[in-house]
């Protein structure tokens, strides 16, 4: 039976508001490190951080539920840096599992920012990308991987190459890949890392089949927990509208009319998501679409236009759950399907400061 001990921060606010106030400065990090991070201009840890790094250098394997948007990247990456910097035994040291290219192209970009001079680039293993590429920064000793389960189960049954020297394991936004059906993947890949392995597991519920994941894969893990992660950020105001079927489009012009701001979309399907962004360009909105099909240049056009023009972007439910950074101070959210209410709420405390979100839910 799994021993998880508990470091709940809800029910801990005293020791977290402790925590929270210190500084990267003070912890205990190399000299390099905090060089690294001072000249990325992080002072100030968040809670996951500061309850996170201290455990994850101890070497113990960590269990944290949190909202998206809370820092959780930067908690795994400065132990997985530390570790890098004092081991320097050659092949893959460290791999970080995440659910979307984009999560993983963040990720790879967060390292090489901190990484500085005293370690090579981290490999990036995801597909709709240049398989070239991505083999060959593992070929000039790249010791971080940063892969989605199916390209890298793809390169694993291809023999080209091996984990024997891996001693940590992330599993990044893990509810999410099991949602989006990666368990069997995933389940391929540990089988053949090395058992002698430090597991850290990043989640914004605890369900299903996380609990197995976390009966499977971590050892005497800590357990942390910051606030609630079913329901929206306390900036968000949420509002439900019941509509004819037909008229759902209407209404959804009529709620874009009325914002000032940008605005995300979850539609249900792929086709849906196109004939929603289709008809609003012809109304006259600026809108842009990301999806499954879209090519990677597509994706990566529709997050930069959203990122610096007043334009509405248009989602599948999974991509924005899965941790796209969108640097803006208010955003609105509407979905078209209300049985996604918990996972668009969810994914609603990671992006927007302050943010409204509405479900068009069809009369009956």
């Amino acid at each position: 039976m799994l021993n998880v001990s508990e470091a709940n921060a809800k029910s801990s606010q005293e020791p977290l508001t402790e925590r929270a106030s210190a500084r990267f400065s003070e912890m205990l990090i190399s000299p390099y490190i905090k060089e690294r991070l001072a000249a990325a201009k992080f002072t100030t840890p968040t809670p996951v951080q500061a309850a996170t790094i201290p455990q994850a250098l101890e070497g113990k394997d960590v269990l944290a539920t949190a909202q998206t948007g809370t820092g959780k990247t930067l908690a795994f990456l400065i132990p997985v840096i530390e570790k890098l910097l004092k081991d320097k035994t050659p092949g893959i040291a460290a791999l970080v599992l995440v659910p979307t290219r984009e999560l993983a192209m963040q990720v790879v970009e967060q390292f090489n920012a901190l990484r500085g001079k005293h370690l090579l680039p981290a490999a990036l293993v995801v597909g709709g990308l240049s398989e070239g590429a991505q083999l060959q920064a593992i070929r000039k000793g790249a010791r971080l991987v940063v892969a989605t389960p199916g390209r890298l189960e793809d390169y694993l049954d291809r023999r080209l190459f091996h984990f024997n020297a891996l001693r940590i394991l992330i599993l990044d936004e893990a509810d999410r890949m099991l949602d989006m059906g990666f368990l069997p993947a995933i389940r391929r890949i540990v089988s053949i890392l090395p058992k002698e392995r430090q597991t850290m597991c990043f989640s914004a519920t605890m369900e299903g089949d996380m609990v197995r994941i976390v009966k499977d894969y971590l050892r005497s893990a800590v357990r942390l927990s910051f606030g609630s992660t079913s329901k929206p950020s306390e900036n968000v105001r949420v509002q439900a509208f019941e509509v004819a079927m037909d008229r759902k489009q209407e209404m959804l012009q009529r709620l874009l009319t009325k914002e000032t701001g940008k605005c995300l979309v979850f539609a249900r399907t792929k086709r849906g998501t196109e004939r929603i962004a289709e008809s609003l360009n012809r109304k006259g909105f600026s809108a842009a679409m990301i999806h499954g099909d879209r090519s990677q240049s597509q994706r990566t056009s529709a997050l930069t236009g959203f990122s610096k023009d007043d334009s509405a972007c248009w989602w599948r439910r999974t991509w924005l759950r899965a941790g796209f950074t969108c640097r803006i101070s208010r955003t609105s959210s509407i979905t078209t399907c209300p049985k996604w209410r918990k996972t668009s709420s969810t994914a609603l405390g990671g992006p927007a400061a302050t943010a409204a979100t509405a479900w068009l839910q069809p009369s009956t």
